[in-house]
């Protein structure tokens, strides 16, 4: 099949073209000629105003709840999703049932995904069943595909555990993806602990109980010199906290949601509950620190935390909803919408050339005879989510029929063209 992209604004750092307007040829799975001007036939032809295209897109952390809740997300419906949003690698959570702490369940995931439209990475979980008792097995998952390790929306609470889990990963050079959360702590809370928790009635979940966490963490990361990414920070004192962890030298990276960007505390007024999330929405003074942390740097990646819940988790009582929204399909739109200024390098930074290096993933780039893994967007058009277009199994978006800033017209990928 032969795919031609017209006119389009190449955005690859590694790109001997980056930063100029050019035609592009795909043939099968290989970009065969990248010229000012091609009048080859072609079997698909893209022309698109302001379009850009740039190396496929990773998200670092999804729920495809498959094996076991199907009824909210498949790999099939979660893959589909993610190349609606322009990602062509997701790693998926291990919390499954079973859940991925062997090789045996990385190997499901990994042959199940061979034929889908995007790269499907599992994440390893960190702890047997995901208990936190006793180490899984690491090593056994990593040969068999598992891109890191994770216990996703229950992080490792002991710190002699998570100790020997950063010793573990050292014998082959593989990095712990921490969501961070004190649970001791923030066990009862449902909210920010703050003034609109005291207003609305409902029990917090203070900033300490995030950035107590970090400092545990980075403190064991100094004695066992070992690789550490964490995801979904919340607070500004957070981005000191990895920031100064960076300039000491520790191999410590972090990520960021969309919707932290986008939403704060104030926003639960209406106790919409697919604002009910973890890591919790903060204070308004926090998300424009997020909002500064992106744009100058310090925040490495985009994380979508593409949480499916099914319709009776959130259609109840703020107190019993069930936390988590979905988040691969508008993930780009949202950051575009709020952060305009953002340059077109560092945009792709955050979705896709920091993820591959953080986690040493294969990446081509865009040239001559390189393989075909392109993501095509736009930065002024427009993206509107609902119930009808939506890809994934589950509708819990606080951005349903929300018109926002940005489209991602597709993915080329596996030889084949995706467009939305």
């Amino acid at each position: 099949m032969k795919i031609l992209l017209r006119k389009v604004l190449i955005a690859d750092e590694h790109s001997p073209f980056n930063g100029l307007v050019k035609d592009i040829l795909v043939t099968d799975n290989t970009i065969v000629a990248i010229e000012d001007s091609i009048s080859e036939k072609a079997d698909h032809i893209i022309d698109e105003k302001d379009l850009i295209v740039s190396i496929g897109w990773t998200d670092i952390f999804s729920h495809f709840c498959d094996p076991g809740c199907e009824y909210r997300e498949t790999l099939i419906s979660g893959a589909n999703a993610a190349a609606s949003g322009g990602f062509t690698k997701v790693f998926v959570l291990p919390n499954t049932n079973p859940v991925v702490h062997g090789k045996a369940q990385v190997e499901y995931i990994t042959q199940k995904s061979t034929s889908l439209p995007v790269s499907i990475l599992p994440l390893g979980a960190v702890t047997k069943n995901i208990e936190g008792k006793d180490l899984a097995e690491m090593y056994d998952m990593r040969s068999s595909g598992a891109v890191a390790f994770c216990d996703g929306t229950e992080p490792v609470q002991t710190p002699g555990l998570f100790l020997k889990a950063l010793q573990y990963v050292k014998a082959f050079d593989g990095t712990i993806i921490q969501m961070p959360i004190d649970n001791s702590i923030a066990k009862h809370g449902l909210i920010n602990e703050g003034i609109v928790s005291t207003r609305l009635g409902l029990p917090g979940i203070p900033s300490v109980a995030e950035e107590i966490f970090i400092k545990r963490d980075i403190d064991l990361l100094r004695y066992t010199n070992s690789k550490l990414h964490i995801t979904g920070i919340t607070t500004a004192n957070s981005v000191v906290l990895i920031a100064d962890a960076k300039k000491e030298g520790l191999q410590i990276t972090c990520s960021v949601t969309p919707y932290h960007l986008f939403f704060c505390d104030e926003d639960l007024q209406s106790y919409d509950t697919n604002l009910k999330v973890y890591t919790p929405l903060r204070t308004r003074e926090d998300m424009m620190a997020l909002r500064n942390a992106v744009v100058n740097g310090t925040i490495d990646c985009i994380a979508s935390h593409h949480i499916p819940q099914n319709w009776d988790s959130k259609t109840c009582e703020f107190e019993y909803a069930k936390p988590g929204m979905t988040g691969l399909e508008t993930s780009f739109a949202v950051v575009n919408t709020i952060l305009p200024e953002l340059s077109i390098e560092r945009c792709v930074q955050l979705f896709t050339s920091n993820a591959n290096k953080i986690f040493k993933l294969s990446s081509s780039t865009i040239d001559k005879g390189a393989q075909a893994e392109l993501t095509l967007f736009t930065r002024v058009g427009s993206t509107i989510l609902t119930k009808e277009n939506t890809k994934s199994k589950s509708i819990n978006s606080p951005f349903l029929n929300t018109t926002l800033n940005g489209k991602v017209i597709g993915i080329i990928n596996k030889g084949n063209l995706y467009l939305n």
